[in-house]
């Protein structure tokens, strides 16, 4: 089955960096779109990168030129380099792929931007 295991994330102070990790089992990796997606209490998940098959990808406004996505099909892994943080990206960030019209989660990994 699917699986989706995040790591990577915690405390950094504003202006910091981290990087996310995001582990996928159970699919043909190599052929599926990524995404990571964050979320705060009270508000929807919103996307904040996505990446395609063969590398293609986007990013939300408020990220973009500070994040980047990668992935590394040899190893089914997805990442999320974050840079120049700040306050307003603390939220719980989630690995997402999707196949037809089921989304597919790993359990997320928190994000904390304070100092």
């Amino acid at each position: 089955q699917v699986q989706l295991v995040e790591s990577g994330g915690g405390l950094m102070e504003p202006g910091g960096s981290l990087r996310l990790s995001c582990a996928a089992s159970g699919f043909f990796f190599g052929a599926a779109t990524m995404a990571w997606y964050r979320q705060v209490p009270g508000k929807q998940r919103e996307l904040v990168a996505r990446i395609r098959s063969y590398g293609g990808s986007d990013y939300a406004t408020s990220v973009k030129g500070r994040f980047t996505i990668s992935r590394d099909n040899a190893k089914n892994m997805v990442y999320l380099e974050m840079n120049n943080l700040r306050p307003e990206d603390t939220a719980v960030y989630y690995c997402n792929t999707q196949f037809g019209p089921i989304p597919y989660w790993g359990p997320g990994t928190q994000v904390t931007v304070s100092s």
